[in-house]
């Protein structure tokens, strides 16, 4: 009989883990949204980024394509 109380039992104990987290996530980590909004204007990059061309694939690997 006492066999059978850990398999009965495993889903209440999963459940309340999972209720357990919940609540710890809720009231004890703090929250991910800022409370006030920053006070400096977001990160805007200077330049656009220059993207190189990449070598065809029906050229061949010379020292002059290998150094791009």
């Amino acid at each position: 009989m006492y066999a059978l109380i850990v398999p009965v039992s495993t889903p209440f104990v999963l459940l309340a883990t999972i209720m357990g987290l919940s609540w710890w996530e809720d009231h004890v980590l703090p929250s991910a949204e800022p409370v006030e909004p920053p006070a400096e204007a977001p990160f805007t990059p200077a330049a656009s980024a220059q993207h190189l061309e990449l070598p065809r694939v029906d050229m061949t690997l010379t020292k002059e394509v290998a150094r791009r």
